[in-house]
């Protein structure tokens, strides 16, 4: 019985796929309201170009809630640019999900360990990330994406690691972790590589779909 909702039937179903796409495409709206003060900021103390890398996990809900549409919506045919695209938004989607759900997990633990005080919020903000890296690997297996697509996005997770901890604009931490910050970008840097190994060894050993 529980096999059932594992099954390809079930979770490409329609009824299954808006429901999901509703939950990601409103937890994304959520994930940039949420980043509002930390984008204001950069804007007044920044260039424009550093916004891109503010909005972590908002971003990869966002990849995904467009994955979403690809299995909702599947491409007639799909060749050159367009199948390209849809190969690097699926990694994306995969990728950054699973980076940045088990990172904001692991930040609020942290915090709570030194000693930051935890409220209703930050338990449904674990539970939503942990979601995320969920759902990126169950639906790896019905998706497009291939292991170049997975080293580009891999790239990006580095690129904007990079930019985060190079310019300040990485996700506000609690206070109790801001003398940790060469521990937490090392934990970044790590984590985007174990994100891109998850994502290849889903990806190499998924049933076929």
């Amino acid at each position: 019985m529980l096999s059932f909702f594992w099954s390809r039937h079930f979770l490409l179903s329609r009824a299954f796929l808006w429901p999901l796409f509703i939950v990601n495409f409103l937890g994304t709206i959520y994930g940039y309201i949420w980043y509002e003060d930390q984008l204001v900021a950069t804007f007044n103390e920044h260039p424009l170009w550093r916004l891109v890398f503010v909005p972590d996990s908002p971003t990869a809900s966002l990849f995904f809630t467009i994955a979403l549409l690809y299995l909702l919506f599947p491409p007639k045919s799909e060749y050159g640019m367009v199948k390209m695209g849809r190969y690097i938004i699926e990694a994306l989607a995969v990728v950054c999900s699973v980076k940045y759900g088990i990172w904001a997990v692991s930040m609020i633990v942290a915090g709570a360990w030194q000693g930051a005080e935890l409220n209703w919020q930050h338990y449904m903000l674990m539970a939503s990330h942990l979601g995320m890296a969920f759902e990126a690997l169950l639906f790896l297996r019905f998706m497009k994406t291939g292991i170049v697509s997975l080293v580009i996005a891999t790239g990006w997770l580095l690129l904007n690691d990079t930019v985060d901890y190079t310019f300040g604009v990485f996700p506000y931490l609690a206070r109790e972790l801001r003398d940790d910050l060469s521990a937490v970008r090392g934990f970044t840097y790590g984590l985007s590589l174990f994100s891109f190994l998850a994502a290849v060894m889903t990806w190499r050993f998924r049933k076929k779909a």
